[in-house]
């Protein structure tokens, strides 16, 4: 994820390996008991890990992810690597398997994998410079060009959650929330959402692999092609899902723009030209998941983060 280190950055294999804070407060949060469990195995599975696939550790990666390890490595032949380890072994697994399947095309590529251990070994990228450092049209124009790598059919087996099941959840905590006093003023909103929601799956007609939460922060910059994909939390469904976080990016800086309501719609719009989606499709998940993320914050009293979603959603 970082550039090559300098010569003597390596430490020896076997140096126990401490999770970041960041990490450590969101499995907690997440997992509970379970979670605090987990982290306390992580110096030694990172330690077989390291024995076993032989490699040398170069640092943490800091701040890191909320769900996963992410330790700078090198091979035995001297290739840099990070090796990811998750606390969540399944979606280690969905993830590895939607990598392995695009084969480097348009994503980061695997070099290895231990799904027991929810245990990755990816190549090495930029992993300081995604598609947020370029200005926002080249930023949209190159995130449309590598998504469409990404959308091909799934192999056969494949254990992906379709789009329908894995959205059934989000629509059924919306409809929870609807009558929570914190969500009052966005009744009407939620309503909408749950509307076009089940509009949506009622009429997709697509099941191309997705990478699931695309967006221009999980592109990075590599060396064997220009941007690469990370991070898939890989559903099967229609194009236009996977595009409904990228319409929202940047959405501090598209808030301050005259006229952020118009300027959000020209981007849906464009965005779906660009692809060649049907822009209805394109804003109806765009609504659904802001107001799904939007609601899921204000319930943990987030309230300026929701608030800005719901605005978002609002708009479109």
């Amino acid at each position: 994820m970082a550039t090559a280190p300098h010569e003597g950055d390596s430490e020896p294999t076997g140096v126990p390996v401490e999770p970041p804070q960041r990490l450590v407060r969101a499995v907690q949060a997440e997992h509970g008991a379970a979670g605090r469990a987990w982290l306390a195995t992580v110096p030694e599975r990172v330690e077989g890990l390291l024995d076993r696939w032989k490699l040398t550790v170069e640092r943490v990666w800091t701040p890191g992810g909320r769900g996963s390890l992410l330790v700078l490595v090198h091979q035995a032949d001297g290739a840099p690597a990070v090796l990811k380890l998750g606390a969540h072994t399944e979606r280690v697994e969905r993830e590895g398997a939607a990598l392995t399947h695009w084969g480097g095309s348009g994503a980061v590529r695997v070099l290895r994998s231990e799904s027991p251990e929810g245990a990755l070994l990816l190549e090495r990228l930029h992993g300081e410079v995604s598609l947020r450092s370029l200005p926002e049209p080249k930023s949209m124009l190159e995130a449309a060009e590598t998504v469409r790598r990404l959308w091909v059919p799934p192999p056969t087996g494949h254990a992906f959650p379709s789009v329908s099941d894995h959205t059934a959840d989000q629509a059924a905590a919306l409809r929870a929330s609807r009558d929570q006093s914190w969500a009052a003023d966005v009744g009407p909103l939620i309503d909408e959402a749950l509307a076009v929601h089940a509009e949506l799956v009622a009429t997709s007609s697509e099941t191309l692999l997705l990478h699931g939460a695309y967006r221009q922060g999980k592109v990075l910059a590599g060396d064997r092609t220009p941007w690469l994909a990370i991070a898939p939390e890989p559903v099967v469904g229609e194009r236009a899902y996977d595009l409904a976080w990228l319409a929202r990016d940047r959405l501090d800086t598209l808030i301050a723009l005259p006229g952020a309501s118009n300027a959000a719609r020209r981007r849906v719009n464009k965005l779906a030209d660009s692809l060649e989606l049907d822009r209805d499709r394109l804003r109806g998940w765009a609504l659904f998941r802001s107001v799904a993320a939007g609601v899921r914050r204000l319930s943990r009293g987030e309230r300026d983060e929701g608030e800005l979603l719901l605005e978002f959603a609002g708009w479109l």
